[in-house]
């Protein structure tokens, strides 16, 4: 989400009466990859851009190419082969050993199927949603590079195969997934790009110590969200910077499946209450504590005196000590290990070494 942000910002800046731009979108990879499908790259004929479609080694050719897309108004795709030998293949040589195909759109103001002006919604969208991008087609109505957006399906157009398109969604969004479908009808044929879009983890942060910044600061160069619960009257006036809301630390603010809470107040009986409410009255993923696990278990012996039993998906839902084991000793590097394991419950990873992995980093994508 936070290529995306960062793209629309941008694209917003732009005075289209003297500019033209183009988007460029992963759609397919096939093997290895540095970038996945819904990469993207905002690009401007002056040759500016913002995001990316690789590790730096194909966004050179992909401006140039963006170009001749903004000259004739249409979209088009290029293929970029890494596994040929060819020496004049772009990106032979650098070990990718994947086939990338990105789609090329220019960007008109106008359009109300504008490819970025169609993800400007979900930036504050708390629940996931999917794009839908218009690989192939010959349809007048649905020209290629269009987009068009999921919200629900009550809210939800589309100008043919609206029900088979809707239960590719419900497929996409129950596997958590992105997909390429090809519908045939008497319409012809056409592909599209179905991407899930989730909203970005927000961290609800219960403390207001030193070692709360590196935490917020990492969040927000992650693109996630935090909002810090703590006395703002005694706070670093820093922190409202860098959190996105700084709230009193006894404010009621309702979770979504998106959310990650961390306890780090360094007072037993803080950390316990909240730790209590979150696991009792929420279904919050991740509920990371702070501090070594003989303290958790005083919580849990409270917990029994008080009549309270977990069960093993409340258990499943805590992580005490918070962290991966990774070593770390300063405040910086134990948030980058809470962090690092926030990631891996979101997902669905263990978290070792890639090294070790037998399976691809990656599902491959349809």
């Amino acid at each position: 989400m936070k290529e995306i942000k960062s793209i629309i910002e941008h694209y917003l800046k732009i005075d289209f009466s003297t500019t033209r731009a183009a988007l460029a979108t992963v759609v397919r990879v096939e093997g290895s990859s540095y970038r996945r499908v819904g990469a993207r790259m905002l690009v401007t004929e002056d040759g500016q851009w913002i995001g990316g479609i690789s590790g730096g080694c194909l966004e050179g050719d992909a401006l140039k190419r963006a170009r001749l897309a903004m000259s004739t108004g249409k979209a088009s795709m290029v293929t970029y082969d890494t596994t040929d030998d060819d020496p004049y293949q772009i990106g032979v040589g650098l070990g990718c050993n994947g086939i990338i195909d990105v789609l090329l759109s220019p960007l008109n103001p106008n359009d109300t199927h504008n490819a970025v002006l169609q993800l400007q919604p979900l930036v504050s969208r708390r629940q996931p949603s999917v794009v839908i991008t218009v690989i192939d087609s010959v349809l007048d109505e649905l020209p290629k590079g269009s987009v068009h957006r999921f919200e629900s399906q009550e809210n939800f157009e589309f100008p043919i195969a609206r029900r088979e398109v809707m239960d590719c969604i419900h497929t996409c969004l129950t596997n958590e997934k992105s997909a390429l479908q090809t519908l045939t009808g008497d319409f012809g044929s056409i592909t599209l790009l179905l991407e899930v879009i989730p909203p970005p983890i927000h961290l609800f942060i219960h403390g207001g110590n030193y070692d709360i910044f590196p935490l917020v600061r990492q969040a927000k160069e992650l693109g996630w969200l935090s909002t810090v619960f703590c006395n703002p009257q005694k706070i670093n006036k820093s922190l409202f910077d860098w959190a996105d809301h700084v709230v009193q630390k006894h404010t009621e603010i309702k979770p979504d499946d998106y959310t990650a809470v961390v306890l780090m107040a360094h007072d037993l009986e803080t950390d316990f209450q909240n730790y209590q409410r979150y696991i009792t009255a929420t279904q919050v993923p991740y509920i990371g504590l702070l501090g070594p696990r003989k303290r958790f278990e005083k919580m849990i012996q409270r917990l029994d005196d008080e009549g309270i039993t977990l069960s093993t998906e409340q258990f499943q839902r805590t992580y005490s000590p918070a962290g991966l084991d990774t070593g770390a000793a300063t405040p910086e590097e134990i948030d980058l290990s809470i962090l690092a394991e926030i990631r891996t419950v979101f997902s669905h990873r263990e978290g070792g070494q890639l090294r070790k992995r037998k399976t691809p980093i990656y599902s491959e994508e349809s």
